[in-house]
Order: C-alpha cells, then structure tokens, then sequence
C-alpha cells in the first residue's frame, strides 16, 4: 500500500525508519507517496477557500472563487511536491560531506517522510482560523524537525553525532526552501496576479 508508512510514522516514527531503511522503495513508489500527500493541503485549501471560508480575526469570512480557489491549489500542490525534491537534491548533496553515500532515491524517502506531517496538517484548513491553522502548522513544523533528526542517522548510517549537524544543515535548507516558496507566492500576487476575496 502507498501509504503504509503513514501510521507508523505517528505511532512508532523510530522503528518505522528501520522499516523504510530495512526495506527502501522505488523512486516511483516514492513519488506516488509525494504525490498523494500533497493532495491534502491542496484539497483541504480549495474547500475551505470556497465553501468554509477563511476568518483572519475580524469581519466576514473571506472566500475566493472556484476558478481563482482551484489556481492557488493547484499552484500549492506542484509547489509543495517541487520542495520536496529539491528537499531530497540538498540532503543528498550535503550527505557526501558527512560522509554517507546514499541514492537520490534514499534521500528522497528521508525527504518525503520527514514533510509528511507539515502536510497531513493540511487538514486544519477544514478549521480555517488563522490562529488554529497556525497552532497545528508549528506542531508540524515541529514533529517534522523530530522525524528528520531520528531518521537521520537509521536511514543515511551517519553517527548520531554527525547526524545531528547534518539533519541541523537539512533542517536551515528545509526552512530557507519554505521561505523561498512564500516569498515566490508574494511576489506572483503583487506582480498583478493576486486573488480576488469574496465576503
């Protein structure tokens, strides 16, 4: 199954990296996981964009149309899968300077894995407060950080030591990647192309 690891990850995340490094998948299975993940965040955002509807503390909710609410979604769903490998490129390239050879393939999987809660908290958006949003968002952001430091060293076979720095040098990459993405989106809306919000 695609997403057999998902459980694990939650329940028992250090004996289910020894499973993902007992037994490493596919490229195509890693993506397959990638691609179907992503689709949370997307599909949770076109919802809540147009039926829910989006509260930022005071006044109406904010809704967008079905043509402007699929666009963004759309454009968040590629976003998110394109971070992931460039994700997996940076922790393969910075692998070799700790002294571990993975395949891109391997570094794919830590990558994948490791964004696997940021995106499961797509899920929030079905509760589209702004504080709440948030408030899973950073749990993720935080759970995700954990999963990478104890994976490191079971699916790269670094010491833990040198783990460390290198899940550190993934994790800076990891958040300069995420504000790079924000930044990408804040520029396309102020160039002109900025949604239209409904109340």
């Amino acid at each position: 199954m695609i997403l057999n690891h998902l459980w694990g990850l939650y329940a028992h995340p250090v004996e289910e990296w020894h499973s993902i490094d007992n037994r490493h998948e596919s490229f195509k299975y890693s993506l397959s996981h990638i691609m179907i993940i992503a689709l949370i965040p997307a599909i949770s955002a076109y919802f809540s964009l147009t039926a829910i509807g989006w509260s930022v503390g005071v006044g109406e909710r904010l809704f967008l149309s079905v043509d402007n609410a699929l666009i963004l979604s759309v454009g968040m769903y590629f976003a998110l899968i394109a971070g992931v490998f460039i994700l997996g490129y940076l922790a393969h390239w910075m692998a070799h300077t700790f002294g571990s050879e993975p395949t891109y393939t391997q570094t794919l999987e830590l990558a994948a894995y490791t964004a696997t809660p940021l995106f499961t908290a797509g899920l929030a958006a079905f509760y589209p407060e702004i504080w709440f949003v948030m408030l899973v968002g950073f749990g993720a952001l935080a759970y995700s950080v954990y999963l990478l430091y104890a994976g490191v060293p079971i699916l790269m076979h670094i010491p833990e030591e040198r783990g460390f720095i290198y899940s550190s040098s993934v994790v800076t990459c990891g958040l300069i990647l995420l504000v790079c993405i924000m930044t990408s989106f804040a520029i396309f809306w102020s160039s002109g192309y900025a949604p239209a919000f409904n109340h």
